[in-house]
């Protein structure tokens, strides 16, 4: 135990050497900003969602806008995920800091798991801050909070999970640069895959949904999100099928499951091919 917390440190420790966390306490301050700026533009302005004839409807607006900058908050943390993730393996492999690492009385798989750990640290930090962002911008220019605040965020935050995990495993293998694009294309994937089922399910066609369900098998990403996005979403607006994040087709809770297995055999893979991997 002591050497998996040292070596979460030590990643994390590491991730500050090289600015990743400035980097990403940066983007996320910008992105913050720019959604506070169009909140304060928003309200200004008597024509647009969050301005209603009657309250029922405006807070359908201030529900829309919310859910908004939750989705862009999920792609800017899936992303960082994504790429703070895609060079700690075979980048440290590559230049030989690893061999110097597992030359040390540690077992590999205490390298890696000490290294996912420190990940997730991080990066649930960074998200907590960047949904907690949005959400307090929101209620603060409305009082509007989303419900089912922490069935979304938790789902969000295993929808990042996964994309590490991913991310780690290829890591084992790959150098970075076919990592990252690996990781990013198969998440690219499953988001075309996700509004094909929707818009599949909208039309009745299928043969759509099922494509879309296969991306999801794929990787099951985008499919936490969409439920995410149905938990946060107010029931008028889901029952008037308005906004488009209303899931026309919803995640099941056995896709849920799915995607905590899925995240879970990642990890155990990562584990056995690092151990198994010639350095």
């Amino acid at each position: 135990m002591r050497s998996l917390s040292l070596i979460a440190a030590t990643t994390m420790r590491e991730a500050a050497r090289r600015k990743l966390v400035a980097l990403a306490a940066a983007v996320g301050g910008a992105f913050l900003l720019l959604y506070g700026l169009a909140w304060d533009l928003a309200m200004r302005s008597p024509h647009n969602i969050v301005h209603a004839p009657n309250r029922a409807f405006e807070r359908q607006g201030e529900g829309l806008f919310v859910l908004m900058g939750l989705y862009a908050a999920n792609l800017l943390v899936a992303t960082v995920a994504i790429l703070a993730a895609s060079d700690t393996l075979s980048g440290e492999i590559a230049n030989g800091a690893m061999q110097t690492i597992v030359s040390k009385p540690v077992p590999r798989r205490v390298v890696i798991l000490g290294k996912w750990l420190g990940f997730v640290a991080l990066l649930t930090a960074f998200q907590g801050a960047i949904l907690g962002g949005v959400m307090g911008i929101a209620y603060g220019f409305t009082g509007y909070a989303p419900p089912h605040i922490a069935a979304g965020c938790g789902l969000m935050w295993m929808e990042m999970t996964l994309l590490l995990t991913v991310t780690l495993l290829w890591g084992t293998r790959l150098p970075t640069l076919a990592n990252g694009v690996l990781s990013l294309g198969l998440f690219g994937m499953a988001f075309l895959g996700g509004w094909i089922e929707q818009i599949g399910a909208l039309t009745h066609h299928p043969k759509a949904v099922n494509v879309g369900i296969v991306a999801s098998l794929i990787m099951p990403s985008e499919a936490l999100w969409r439920r995410a996005a149905f938990e946060m979403q107010s029931p008028l607006m889901t029952a008037l099928n308005l906004g488009p994040f209303v899931s026309a087709s919803v995640p099941s809770g056995a896709m849920i499951a799915y995607a905590g297995l899925y995240t879970a055999a990642a990890l155990g893979l990562a584990v056995f091919a690092f151990s198994r991997r010639d350095l």
